[in-house]
């Protein structure tokens, strides 16, 4: 069981495995009370006047109390974080990096933007942490790029994934936890999904150019993904053998 559990862990893409990592050692450490959860919530004045800059990242990587809800998204994480960097993003990591890149800063400027706004303020200052929203963030653009795959949901009903996002919200709603962190989450991952699709396939342009200095830090290395086991691959054609 460990062998397994190591062998799927050393099999994730560097991008997913580090999330993950950081996530879970973050949280785990929170609930050993190793690490205060103050150091690391969003506090835009802590960041402007005394220069506490971790924070921008640091409120990405607490995902509250080690419960169901924590099982849940480390599961989302893991899921869809992993498949995005493996097919759509696969030998892309900087343009992954950057996605996420973006969605947090997407996420940051709406907190910041939407505490200043009357009546929305109270709410948006409860948003002390980004983390879920950003998993949301993977979930919504994956079922944009996955739109047909039909999924199950407890087994209780099945849809296709363009609803998943939709079916996630609704749930979040019945167990009485915050909308509002899921909605962010499919606002920065609509913004990405139509700066990223949508607007070049309209005009020929592409605004999300992944900036040279970000694709400098990442080697051009194709995402390993395991080989089903008892799976035969049929042998080239005599044609190709000859050719060869």
């Amino acid at each position: 069981m460990a062998q397994a559990v190591e062998e799927w862990y050393k099999q994730m893409p560097i991008i997913t495995r580090s999330y993950l990592t950081a996530a879970i050692v973050t949280t785990i450490g929170c609930s050993l009370e190793i690490i205060s959860p103050y150091h690391l919530y969003l506090n835009p004045n802590l960041v402007i006047k005394q220069y506490q800059f971790w924070r921008l990242i640091t409120n990405f990587l607490y995902f509250r109390k080690m419960d169901l809800d924590f099982m849940f998204h480390m599961f989302f994480l893991a899921r869809y974080c992993k498949l995005l960097e493996e097919n759509s993003f696969r030998s892309r990591t900087a343009d992954f990096f950057y996605m996420l890149l973006f969605g947090a800063t997407v996420l940051t400027g709406i907190v910041l933007i939407g505490g200043n706004i009357p009546y929305l303020s109270a709410s948006f200052a409860k948003i002390i942490f980004l983390s879920n929203s950003l998993t949301f963030m993977m979930v919504y653009v994956w079922s944009k790029q996955n739109p047909f795959i039909h999924m199950s949901f407890l087994g209780l009903f099945t849809f296709t994934a363009a609803y998943l996002p939709w079916v996630l919200l609704g749930f979040s709603v019945l167990v009485g936890a915050s909308a509002w962190v899921d909605l962010l989450g499919m606002i920065a991952g609509h913004a990405y999904y139509f700066l990223e699709d949508v607007y070049p396939r309209m005009t020929g342009r592409r605004p999300l150019r992944t900036p040279s200095f970000i694709k400098s830090l990442f080697a051009d290395e194709a995402v390993v993904v395991a080989r089903p086991a008892n799976v035969r691959f049929a042998p080239p054609l005599v044609e190709e053998v000859h050719q060869d």
